[in-house]
């Protein structure tokens, strides 16, 4: 996965992968010949005391040092082009995924497993990326280079370089593919801090109020301290490989001086020779070592190329039609269910059966039923947010999932139950419902959704600050806020799910009527929890258990319906007035 992953996002910077490898290579040469000629001032200039030919010789050393630094200074200029761009790319495809998934892939996956993926799982393949446009060039050119160029200035010592490379090797290999589990369960386990952290800081008043302080941080404690586990077993392994390589490097060094000795005290070598082999036996050791420090990269980075693919590969079971339908402009806001039928994959039952309904513009469709009955699941599936499983889904004549899902979108204004506010300003929250609105078009929406007043109180009005979520304001006043939102988008289909929960009776009835002008040529299908606000709705649509037990006016319903008698009576009581 990881190699596939580099593959297919390094594929546009060749030109800048081009230009790493000739500056990376122009460095290594210029490394490689430093040696040869400071052993060439030992041997031909030191001992025969030729001045002139130290300096001419030190002048081209210097030249050929100025070259190598110019060469690492553009390799690592290219190189950190690529990284980040490939960083920022991968964050991009991973932002775009996710945004196309619908809600069962999203709940597949969880909300914190996929900003990990996002952040650091993104963070460590970059990385990867960095060390190698510094190092994958470098070390093979070098510990190649280097053999060559040692065996040059004294062969008789090569065996040396048989024995001590291989087992720099091994040694390293061995280490590394003991990491490689460490990693992936740590990134696992990091998925788990995460999502408990996530749920104590957006739960913390539940927590407080229950006093339930010492079981989440008993419960984070014990997510923390498994992931410091692994990480402790992953750091075991990287704090051994570097003695080991030091060890290594530190036998070969005197081994040359030891064996290079006795050689040159034979005459079979120079000391300048010897000076020179060993400079380029710590050359090849050093681009071993930082090859390791790569290697050990690897691994981790493999098991987040794992996790990133995996998100990359999946395919949002919302697929757009390969030959989308235009919506019927003669049939805008025509909304129609047809036999409908959710199941979440390996359910045993259903969680909606057979529904069907029709609405029209102008009219109110309000749907009512127990906790758990699949309102909230019906309104997602008019909006496509998730897919029918059985049935079929018209809006504007045609089935949804015959529209391009932006043309659909575009539509429909939806008021989620959880009334979410983005961080920014009210102006930029409401602009989500339509970019191009007006000022006065968005005080319109305000003044509809009775959020006007509390709005224009605000130092700054329409440019007020929203923190994530719209913490900083009321739940009735993020609601009104949200309905705004829809209010501005002027849509056929209005779509409020239980959006008028957290508004008193008096906001909730001037909201009610402000809405019903504004909505005359739209169909408007709500869910709703108290029945007194949906009396006058053109249609009541009954769900018990995911299935129609009664549809009808509300006059019908208690006639006909018992479960809508039993919904009515607990809200209003038996008084006859009250049920009529």
């Amino acid at each position: 996965m990881l190699i596939r992953l580099l593959r297919e996002q390094l594929a546009p910077y060749r030109s800048w992968l081009t230009a790493v490898v000739a500056f990376q290579a122009v460095s290594v040469l210029a490394a490689l010949v430093l040696p040869s000629l400071n052993a060439d001032i030992i041997d031909n200039g030191v001992t025969t005391g030729d001045t002139g030919y130290i300096v001419r010789v030190g002048a081209v050393m210097l030249a050929v040092s100025l070259v190598q630094m110019v060469g690492s200074v553009g390799a690592a200029w290219f190189g950190a082009r690529t990284a980040m761009s490939v960083g920022r790319d991968l964050r991009a495809s991973l932002f775009h995924r996710v945004g196309s998934f619908s809600a069962r892939e999203v709940s597949q996956f969880g909300a914190p497993s996929l900003i990990t993926r996002t952040t650091n799982d993104v963070q460590q393949v970059q990385m990867l990326v960095a060390m190698a446009c510094i190092i994958a060039v470098t070390s093979p050119l070098m510990m190649v280079g280097g053999v060559a160029m040692a065996l040059r200035q004294d062969a008789g010592l090569g065996w040396l370089l048989a024995v001590v490379v291989p087992a720099l090797i091994i040694s390293v290999g061995l280490v590394v593919s003991r990491m490689v589990p460490s990693f992936r369960l740590m990134q696992a386990r990091l998925d788990s801090v995460n999502r408990i952290l996530r749920e104590q800081i957006a739960g913390i008043r539940v927590v407080r109020a229950f006093v339930r302080e010492p079981y989440e941080t008993a419960r984070f404690g014990r997510a923390n301290d498994e992931l410091t586990e692994v990480a402790v077993r992953a750091g075991r392994w990287m704090a051994t490989l570097f003695p080991l390589v030091i060890l290594l490097v530190n036998l070969g060094s005197v081994a040359v001086i030891w064996f290079g000795g006795h050689r040159v005290d034979s005459g079979d070598s120079g000391v300048g020779s010897l000076t020179a082999f060993l400079s380029y036996l710590m050359l090849i050791m050093m681009s071993v070592m930082m090859a390791t420090f790569m290697l050990m990269q690897v691994p981790r980075a493999a098991v987040c190329a794992d996790r990133i693919t995996e998100v990359l590969d999946t395919r949002t079971s919302l697929t757009p039609p390969s030959d989308p339908l235009p919506l019927d402009p003669d049939r805008r806001g025509w909304v129609d269910l047809d036999r409908v039928t959710f199941a979440y994959p390996g359910a045993a039952d259903p969680v909606l059966s057979e529904v069907s309904f029709s609405a029209r513009p102008g009219q109110t469709v309000a749907v009512v039923g127990s906790t758990g009955s699949g309102k909230t699941t019906l309104v997602n599936l008019v909006a496509r947010l998730v897919d029918v499983t059985g049935g079929e889904i018209r809006v504007g004549g045609h089935d949804v999932r015959r529209v391009e899902p932006q043309t659909l979108w575009a539509g429909i204004g939806l008021v989620p139950q959880k009334a979410w506010l983005f961080s920014g300003t009210v102006r930029s929250n409401l602009l989500h419902g339509r970019p191009a609105a007006s000022e006065d078009d968005l005080w319109a929406a305000l003044e509809i959704a009775q959020a006007r007043d509390f709005v224009a109180a605000l130092p700054e009005g329409l440019d007020a600050p929203v923190a994530q979520g719209g913490t900083n304001f009321s739940g009735g006043q993020r609601q009104r806020l949200a309905i705004a939102r829809a209010l501005v988008r002027r849509p056929a289909v209005y779509l409020f799910d239980d959006s008028f929960s957290a508004l008193d009776v008096a906001t909730d009835a001037r909201l009610r009527a402000a809405l019903r002008p504004v909505t005359r040529d739209a169909t408007v299908i709500v869910v709703a929890q108290r029945v007194s606000s949906i009396t006058t709705a053109d249609q009541i649509v009954v769900l018990d258990d995911g299935r129609v037990v009664g549809h009808g006016t509300h006059a019908e319903l208690l006639t006909d319906c018992p479960t809508y008698q039993e919904i009515v009576t607990s809200q209003l009581g038996t008084d006859e007035g009250a049920l009529a």
